[in-house]
């Protein structure tokens, strides 16, 4: 599934930066640090992928995603690691008939309902922004790091064929 690819590449953008500090920087014209962005996407992940469809005890803080400072590369990929297992064990539970059902919970100010495959479709929209930006930061911060293989092909699963 695409949104477990870019976690993974999520975690390698972790990896990439060259310490714990870096990832809490905000040069000025950036208002996020790059470990907000993380805290922030394993939150909005866990909430409404883990705990909402796959019924997992995740309990989002959104609140404390942009206040936290400091946590380290470890805890960060420790939690985009939670991440992947409780998206995996949501997603593998979901059929056809699930994906066109209305999502469980009235999204966006004012609430408004959509189907479970259009929010779901907004999620990894949502990631995959956010892990841009931090691509962005890190590679501003630091232009001598390696590229990270972001949005490959070959990280998708091959379909399955009866």
């Amino acid at each position: 599934m695409a949104i477990v690819r870019e976690l993974r590449t999520l975690q390698g953008e972790i990896d990439a930066y060259p310490d714990d500090e870096s990832l809490w920087l905000t040069p000025a014209g950036i208002s996020n640090s790059a470990g907000n962005l993380v805290l922030h996407l394993a939150g909005n992940l866990r909430h409404f992928v883990g705990s909402t469809l796959g019924g997992s005890r995740y309990t989002r803080n959104r609140d404390a995603e942009f206040a936290t400072r400091g946590v380290s590369r470890a805890q960060l990929r420790a939690e985009v690691e939670a991440t992947i297992k409780d998206v995996d064990e949501a997603l593998s539970q979901l059929d056809t008939s699930g994906i066109d059902s209305v999502f469980p919970l009235a999204i966006g100010q004012p609430p408004r309902r959509v189907t479970t495959g259009d929010f779901l479709v907004h999620l990894a929209v949502h990631l995959a922004y956010h892990l841009g930006q931090i691509d962005y930061h890190r590679r501003l911060l630091t232009p001598s790091r390696p590229t990270v293989d972001a949005l490959s092909i070959t990280a998708l699963p091959e379909p399955i064929v009866d």
